[in-house]
């Protein structure tokens, strides 16, 4: 049997960012076993080997680069505490070797980036270096001038984008997870001033924002619930549609938009059911086509390149994230980059089957269903129920090397997307809210249901598994259906929602009451449905993970909820990591966390 490690060692390009001659693209990939930064050159017949322009200690979660200069940007952290700082990188296209450089040196500050200017010697962004709570307008220049301090700004801000000028700029404040509100900040030889662009107007999402010469486009919910492409009349705030969601077939959202620089042209994505759809929409005339022969999966980053091409990265659930480019004219569709499987056969990778299943409520409640192509075991096979973060996040069918392995180990998997998920409009999102959670526990009652239900299942083999507020759910069904599981994995996960909110991270706590509820008007609310005062009801062996380092859900949530377990009697295997945070990103830890899951799973399943 194959072990995890080799699984790990399955490889993945993401995050494509084009040189400004468009000769080369930079990527993220974890060849190394942790995320770095990489180039190769775009040209197919090219025999150019994959060039590596970091060597951090930890993980590079983000690249941005400017389409004006020949460098890159790249954001770090340390030890996963979230507090990413900027690193220029220079001289990425050239053959004389590169330079990588420090930007910001507040160890104790999150940086967010937000945009170049437009001659790429400046960048914008913001930072919580204040008071660690809000986040103030800041520019620097790269060439090595200190951060230029622009205005003070209230709340968990961050920029969309950056008018072609660079007098103004469109920052969004995070209220909450389906709730944000828009502002212009108009920059002058003072600093700058803001307006907000939506007081009074109905609570809605902005996303995607891409501010070009020839206008401001993005994607909003404001007026359709599954959202819209829009075009932003900067001066009034107000939205005019162009393609919404439904004209296309099936459930599901606008996701990604791309806008080329000559105003022909849009590139958008429809999260169709969660499989990514390319579309084109020519601006002059709205109307939309489908790019076909897109395999079926996840789009992550799309951007164009030049008048009519796009690139983008794509996993799909049998082969891992690689960088691809689109002829939006012919359709004519190239890979760029070969992300090895480490020898693993791709015919071993599952495809799953988009399912629903009927809820209490006789809601349909959509879900992935894979199942292994070992032989089938008397009895049938044992299960993972899989419930993801967020909570408005959304199980895609994208490449999942935990899955993959579980599943050559002859474990079935059933992904849910239960209500308060994303990816199905704004209604389905709030089904969760306050008082509602109970609700989307009990859906995963119903989902062991239909697994019971299953033939080739045995229903009295099922375990449950999640990570951050899937974590909760884990505690949450655990201890509401203890019958119905034979074990459950709780990675990062909340127990106690009141001390939750008082030792989250400053800076996300507003944003989190926005959705769970505050500890000022909802703290009986918070503590009833906290599992910790239900924890004697874990009676089954019960796993737990987290990161020393998690500014999210800090580690003191995993410490509570194993102490109560065991002084109930129950049974808790405890893995906890001083050099991770809210994910655990450095390899020898996921190899140790995922060999020692699988273990726990084959003792107890």
């Amino acid at each position: 049997m194959t072990d995890f490690a080799r699984y790990l060692n399955v490889r993945s390009a993401t995050s494509p960012v084009l040189s400004p001659d468009g000769r080369r693209v930079a990527f993220l990939s974890d060849i190394t076993g942790n995320y770095q930064v990489w180039s190769i050159a775009t040209d197919p017949n090219s025999k150019d080997w994959p060039r590596q322009l970091t060597f951090f200690a930890d993980k590079v979660w983000e690249l941005h680069g400017s389409g004006a200069a020949d460098h890159l940007l790249a954001v770090s952290d340390v030890g996963g505490n979230e507090k990413q700082q900027f690193y220029l990188i220079t001289n990425y296209g050239g053959k004389d070797g590169h330079d990588v450089r420090r930007l910001t040196h507040q160890d104790d500050a999150i940086h967010r980036f937000g945009g170049w200017s437009g001659d790429g010697r400046r960048i914008l962004y913001t930072s919580n270096a204040r008071n660690s709570i809000d986040f103030d307008l800041y520019v620097m220049d790269i060439g090595g001038g200190e951060p230029q301090f622009l205005c003070e700004m209230a709340g968990n801000r961050e920029v969309m984008a950056w008018s072609p000028d660079n007098r103004q700029v469109l920052v969004r404040e995070q209220v909450g997870p389906l709730e944000d509100r828009l502002f212009v900040v108009t920059i002058n030889d003072f600093g700058a001033s803001e307006q907000c662009l939506t007081d009074g107007i109905t609570a809605a999402r902005y996303e995607q924002v891409r501010w070009e010469a020839h206008g401001v486009y993005l994607i909003s919910d404001r007026h359709h619930d599954r959202g819209a492409l829009c075009r932003l009349n900067v001066e009034s705030g107000e939205l005019d549609a162009i393609v919404t969601a439904e004209i296309h077939d099936g459930e599901g959202e606008i996701e990604l938009l791309a806008v080329n620089a000559q105003g022909t042209r849009a590139a958008y994505t429809f999260n169709a059911g969660g499989y990514s759809e390319l579309w084109v929409l020519e601006l002059s005339t709205h109307s939309s086509r489908r790019i076909e022969d897109v395999p079926g999966g996840q789009i992550g980053k799309i951007k164009f390149r030049g008048e009519g091409q796009v690139i983008f990265d794509l996993m799909t659930p049998n082969q891992p994230a690689n960088v691809w480019t689109a002829d939006l004219v012919s359709g004519d569709l190239n890979i760029l980059t070969q992300s090895e499987t480490a020898g693993i056969a791709p015919s071993s990778f599952v495809l799953p089957d988009l399912i629903h299943f009927e809820s209490f409520d006789g809601r349909q409640i959509p879900a992935f269903y894979y199942l292994p192509l070992t032989p089938r075991p008397d009895g049938g096979y044992p299960c993972i129920l899989y419930v993801h973060g967020g909570p408005t996040s959304q199980l895609r069918p994208d490449f999942d090397v935990r899955f993959q392995y579980f599943l050559s180990r002859g474990y079935a998997i059933l992904g849910t997307n239960v209500r308060g998920s994303g990816g199905y409009g704004r209604a389905y999102a709030e089904l969760d809210e306050l008082e509602k959670r109970p609700d989307s526990v009990a859906d995963l009652k119903y989902a062991v249901h239909w697994l019971q239900g299953r033939a080739e299942i045995n229903g009295g083999r099922v375990a449950i598994y999640g990570r951050s507020y899937g974590g909760f759910m884990v505690l949450a069904a655990l201890t509401a259906y203890p019958e119905l599981f034979a074990a459950g994995i709780n990675v990062v996960g909340i127990a106690n929602w009141v001390s939750f909110m008082e030792r989250t991270s400053p800076w996300r706590r507003a944003h989190r009451e926005k959705e769970y509820g505050s500890l000022a008007h909802h703290r009986d609310l918070l503590t009833q449905i906290s599992p910790i005062h239900k924890a004697e009801r874990i009676t089954m062996p019960l796993m737990v993970i987290a990161g020393d380092n998690d500014p999210r859900v800090p580690l003191f949530e995993s410490e509570q909820i194993v102490e109560r377990v065991r002084n109930a009697g129950g049974t808790v295997e405890f893995l906890h990591y001083a050099d991770e945070g809210h994910k655990i990103s450095k390899l020898a830890n996921r190899v140790d966390s995922f060999t020692r899951m699988a273990d726990f799973l084959d003792r107890h399943l």
